[in-house]
């Protein structure tokens, strides 16, 4: 793994994207060129759980020319919200200011960065939303668009928080606001982990915010969704519902 630049992040807030990849050697240097130009100042970790497709070797080599791009190799495919927990580690025990999750697949876009960044001004988590006023989704079918809005909508009812799109994975937070949800705690992975950390920042007493953004579904590789994350989806989110109703929760802010 490559030490970050020291100069990096000379600005107020030291900015790093935690970007998980497993078979993504058709979009990693595209969207990381984007992310580079949308947040000069940022840096990049790619965490690369051990691609047969040789996506972190093509991650080695861009962070060979560009020393705001970080390179993370895991041994073996774990799951989306272990790969994020090792990079927010990373990103915390390094004093990053700001940690920021988006896909590697090109349905976030890099150009609402900046975007995602002033709204955290105001905020100790920003969602870049699909599902809110503003918010599009591009090239998904009729059925993958239902299925996320009933997620969403499941997910706040069940759990009472105020938020529209609990699902989704382009999202920034304040390094504070990640040291206080224990993510030391967290197991859930897919949908169910960014449902997970939804829940804990609310029940935390902080105030999240949502942004529009358009949301395009991939068009290069496979998707990883699968029923297994569905599924656990929704047994977590029931069984942290159940759990809410008995002992109650903090009022969130928003």
């Amino acid at each position: 793994m490559t030490e970050p630049n020291p100069s990096a992040g000379a600005s107020a807030n030291r900015i790093v994207i935690v970007m998980p990849t497993y078979n993504e050697r058709q979009n990693l240097e595209s969207i990381a060129g984007r992310v580079r130009a949308a947040l000069p100042e940022a840096d990049l970790l790619v965490v690369d759980d051990n691609s047969p497709d040789g996506t972190g070797d093509l991650a080695d080599k861009l962070a060979e020319t560009d020393p705001h791009v970080q390179v993370m190799h895991r041994t073996d495919k774990a799951g989306l919200g272990k790969a994020y927990i090792a990079g927010f580690g990373w990103a915390l025990e390094r004093g990053y200011d700001v940690i920021i999750e988006m896909d590697a697949d090109g349905s976030h876009q890099p150009e609402d960065l900046p975007r995602l960044l002033t709204a955290l001004e105001g905020a100790d988590a920003v969602i870049g939303s699909r599902w809110v006023h503003g918010g599009t989704v591009q090239n998904w079918p009729k059925s993958r668009e239902a299925l996320s809005r009933g997620a969403n909508t499941y997910a706040r009812l069940m759990l009472r928080v105020p938020v529209h799109d609990a699902t989704a994975g382009f999202r920034a937070y304040r390094a504070q606001t990640l040291r206080a949800i224990s993510l030391e705690t967290v197991v859930s992975q897919g949908y169910c982990f960014q449902i997970d950390l939804t829940l804990r920042t609310v029940s935390a007493g902080l105030a999240v915010t949502e942004v529009p953004i358009t949301f395009s579904d991939r068009t290069r590789g496979a998707s990883k969704m699968s029923r297994a994350i569905v599924v656990e989806a929704f047994w977590r989110v029931t069984q942290w519902g159940v759990e809410g109703w008995f002992r109650g929760r903090p009022k969130p802010r928003t």
